[in-house]
């Protein structure tokens, strides 16, 4: 069960979409499904509270968020590294990593519809071609790709830096903090301050 202060994410304009609570993702697993965890997403409530002041944003642009991964239970973090030992993709000590203290949230934006608009990669540079290939050990390909999830990149369409720009000038006016090499990722400040949190099923 989950410990306070979790909050369940529940709101009309946010779209839960957990990417390790399905296979379509770089590790080919649904994990979350697998400790019986599901297509749920928790924050902390400070997390929650500065989701809160951009609902009204997101309603007066007509746009959705869509949430990928948020709370993340140590249990999965470390299947996670299990399957993917790149070094920078996930922490490689749990808590290190400010999911598994509910402070992270990794999100695009989508239209009314929920369509995601144009970014320079999926949210964890998720592509089919490189996922098979991580999963034969073959990490080289993969590695070269994400350079196009740093903020700093260049190579990508207009449209989607544009996109990538307007979604990290929304969420740090609104208290939250990105990180160079992946744009779809946002925490919040301090987060190595907020405990780890358990999770049993």
């Amino acid at each position: 069960m989950l410990k306070l202060p979790l909050v369940e994410i529940k709101d009309s304009h946010i779209i839960v979409d957990m990417m390790y609570a399905r296979t379509n993702n770089m590790t080919g697993h649904a994990v979350y499904q697998e400790i019986d965890f599901g297509n749920v997403a928790y924050v902390h409530q400070d997390v929650m509270q500065k989701l809160q002041s951009i609902i009204q944003i997101l309603e007066k642009e007509n746009l959705k968020m869509r949430i990928c991964d948020a709370y993340r239970p140590p249990l999965a973090h470390n299947r996670l590294l299990e399957i993917i030992p790149i070094e920078g993709f996930f922490a490689r000590d749990y808590a290190r990593s400010n999911h598994c203290h509910g402070t992270a949230i990794d999100i695009c934006l989508t239209d009314i519809n929920g369509n995601n608009l144009t970014y320079p990669t999926e949210i964890d540079a998720y592509e089919e071609q490189y996922q098979k290939q991580v999963c034969t050990g073959n990490f080289t390909n993969f590695q070269k790709h994400l350079i196009k999830a740093r903020h700093d990149y260049t190579g990508a369409t207009k449209e989607a830096m544009a996109n990538r720009q307007f979604l990290k000038e929304l969420m740090e006016s609104h208290g939250f903090e990105s990180i160079p090499h992946e744009w779809w990722h946002y925490n919040i400040s301090g987060w190595q301050n907020y405990p780890v949190i358990e999770w049993q099923k």
